[in-house]
């Protein structure tokens, strides 16, 4: 647990007294297939410890992941669509007539039948807005910031801004060298007591403050 004057304590629902919104996210986890890091939070005015159910066709058949950094924050309303989704496509339909049985059993897709792209992945340090929706098999790089009600179909850079539906990239958040010096810094991995210490410069613009670490 963390001292007092050393930050939240990591294994809180929900971190803030006051704040009932936000919740820590990988304290309230129930499925084995989704993995949060420390510090992530899911803000909602209504239930953020239902974060779960945020996460749509999360079928265990198909084994993919829903894998989430640290620092991460989740504005409400974000959706993760998992690869459950997804219906048959080199068919002449992609009505699933097995799923209802009674006689239309033969139409049952076979796993490997279907468009599974693998596990979703959220980088550290992502800020994702107001219900967005991010589609299967998606990797999200760290620092990155999906703006509010995109649709995310596809790879997003390390530290870019994306917007809209699908979302496109608007920016990069910082030049090239300053994104090699944060993604080598990898500061959500030091420990509690050294990132409480540099937080002034954390919050601060000015990385050479910071590349010497």
């Amino acid at each position: 647990m963390n001292g007092k004057n050393n930050g939240p304590n990591p294994n809180a629902v929900h971190p803030i007294e006051k704040r009932k919104s936000i919740c820590f996210i990988k304290n309230v986890i129930t499925k084995p297939n989704i993995i949060v890091g420390d510090y992530t939070y899911y803000d909602d005015p209504d239930h953020p410890e239902k974060f779960e159910d945020n996460v749509l066709y999360n079928d265990d058949l198909l084994g993919d992941k829903l894998i989430i950094g640290k620092f991460c924050v989740i504005a409400s309303g974000v959706k993760f669509i998992m690869n459950g989704a997804n219906h048959k496509v080199n068919a002449l339909t992609t009505y699933p007539f097995g799923l209802f049985g009674n006689g239309w059993n033969t139409g049952i897709s076979d796993i490997k039948d279907l468009p599974v792209k693998g596990d979703t992945v959220i980088g550290n340090d992502v800020w994702i807005g107001m219900e967005s929706i991010i589609m299967p098999g998606v990797n999200v790089g760290d620092g990155a910031i999906i703006t509010p009600r995109s649709v995310v179909t596809e790879d997003v850079p390390p530290y870019t801004i994306v917007s809209g539906n699908p979302a496109v990239i608007i920016k990069k958040r910082f030049s090239d060298d300053v994104i090699k010096v944060l993604l080598d810094l990898k500061w959500w991995d030091w420990d509690i007591d050294k990132i409480t210490k540099n937080i002034p410069i954390l919050c601060n613009r000015d990385v050479e403050d910071i590349s010497d670490y």
